[in-house]
């Protein structure tokens, strides 16, 4: 792990910790990834930082070769976990691509808020997490990944964001490393 700082202005980014994805089989123990994403958002709150909650609402359009849910899901498969304890000063994004921020206003909204980095977790690894810090790295942002408060559906993708991938985008870190360093940084 290689996180070496908060910045003042951090924002955590949770993906798609939601109804539907709970019901999904994934490598690691879901309630884990809940319980490490769920204690990232209740520390960013307490240290008065932004927490941004995504859903997803849709597929972007277009022929693909695996199948794929559609534009509609079931009704109250987007909602959003309990466990997250969704606050009114959280930022919901509702989103119908893979990355958070295509189309969502969620770069307006971070530098609105003179946010330069942001810790992304949640579900999947390689698919909405990898995404979103992606487009975040593109962006500018500094770009964190709480390892431990994300997972997939499959072993060898989430290995290989996490080896290959997240390394050019980022820093990587455990819940608790990250925890740390926003304790450090309020110091």
């Amino acid at each position: 792990m290689t996180a070496t700082r908060m910045d003042r202005e951090t924002a955590l980014i949770v993906i798609d910790l939601q109804k539907m994805v709970a019901s999904i089989p994934t490598v690691h123990p879901f309630a884990n990834v809940l319980e490490n994403a769920s204690h990232l958002a209740a520390t960013f709150r307490e240290h008065g930082l932004p927490v941004v909650l995504v859903n997803v609402v849709g597929m972007a359009p277009g022929r693909t070769e695996q199948h794929h849910v559609g534009s509609a899901l079931q009704a109250g498969w987007s909602e959003l976990l309990p466990e997250l304890n969704q606050q009114p000063e959280d930022h919901l994004i509702s989103k119908k691509t893979w990355g958070a921020f295509t189309g969502t206003g969620l770069e307006a909204h971070l530098r609105s808020s003179g946010v330069t980095q942001v810790v992304v977790c949640g579900v999947a690894t390689s698919m909405g997490v990898e995404s979103t810090a992606r487009q975040a790295h593109e962006l500018g942002f500094n770009v964190t990944l709480a390892v431990d408060a994300m997972t997939d559906i499959s072993a060898q993708a989430h290995a290989n964001s996490l080896e290959q991938i997240f390394p050019r985008l980022g820093e990587t870190a455990d819940s608790r490393e990250i925890v740390a360093l926003l304790w450090k940084r309020s110091t």
